[in-house]
């Protein structure tokens, strides 16, 4: 009885990895994407009683930032066939509200279930939205040589040693030489030094960053943490929404782009 049991559920889990492939989820974030610029995200995959966060604040996916067309000046995607979910960065410098869209989707049953944004604007931490257009599109995101992938536990191993170093200096961060981060709109790296500009100072207290939710790509060694960031808004003393996307190259860190939301001009800092 309980070997027969056992064959169905792997029957059942057989069943919900085919039903998510990388191509289905390219597919989505595409819709996802014209959606966006259409204003309109009515698209097929899309749950007729999706879950929608934005900010961390539950509402109605058509009533959100989502209700208007967006200009998508660029865009990059992460597709995590493991856990049937997506990763989407839409920067939109040119649309009469500026925006830097930050987007997780959940999938099951080919079935857009969950969708979270973190959507950032004018007075959010760094915001520049021209700044952050410009240097995005100078990286270099390209799809890695198998042979030279990393596995899912290293990549986000080195995601979540960044994040740790900020309160526990003795943490070792897995670095690359070179290394940029993209904070708002502000670059580390605007001399091109190609050298490790992605180092992060210790924060004068402890704390701990929470409710971190992953989305990770092997093909590209690509990485984003969802995460309620603390200390920054002294207005949010539990974290405010904030997200870290990562490419990992080697082991090492390449490229981080950080989005933060405040609740007040640029953090009150």
């Amino acid at each position: 009885m309980i070997y027969s049991v056992l064959l169905a559920s792997l029957g059942l889990a057989s069943q919900a990895w085919a039903a998510c492939t990388r191509e289905s989820l390219k597919e989505a974030t595409a819709a996802y994407i014209k959606a966006v610029a259409a204003g309109d995200l009515a698209i097929p995959a899309l749950s007729s009683n999706v879950s929608y966060l934005e900010n961390d604040k539950v509402m109605d996916i058509k009533a959100g930032v989502f209700s208007q067309p967006i200009t998508v000046d660029f865009n990059r995607s992460l597709h995590d066939v493991t856990q049937c979910a997506t990763f989407t960065e839409i920067s939109a410098a040119t649309n009469a509200h500026p925006y830097v869209i930050h987007t997780r989707m959940l999938f099951a049953d080919d079935k857009i279930t969950t969708v979270q944004t973190v959507v950032a604007d004018d007075g959010d931490w760094a915001f520049n939205a021209t700044g952050q257009l410009y240097w995005n599109r100078q990286e270099a995101w390209d799809v890695i040589p198998e042979a030279q992938r990393d596995a899912r536990d290293v990549i986000q191993a080195a995601g979540d040693a960044y994040l740790d170093s900020w309160s526990d200096g003795t943490v070792s961060v897995p670095y690359g030489t070179p290394c940029a981060r993209l904070e708002g709109g502000s670059y580390t790296d605007t001399r091109g030094t190609k050298a490790n500009t992605c180092y992060m100072p210790v924060f004068p207290e402890k704390f701990t960053i929470g409710n971190r939710r992953y989305v990770i790509d092997e093909e590209v060694g690509g990485l984003d943490i969802f995460n309620d960031f603390p200390f920054i808004d002294q207005d949010k003393p539990d974290g405010t929404p904030s997200t870290n996307f990562i490419r990992v190259e080697g082991g090492k860190l390449r490229y981080i782009h950080e989005v933060t939301i405040c609740t007040r001009r640029n953090c009150g800092l």
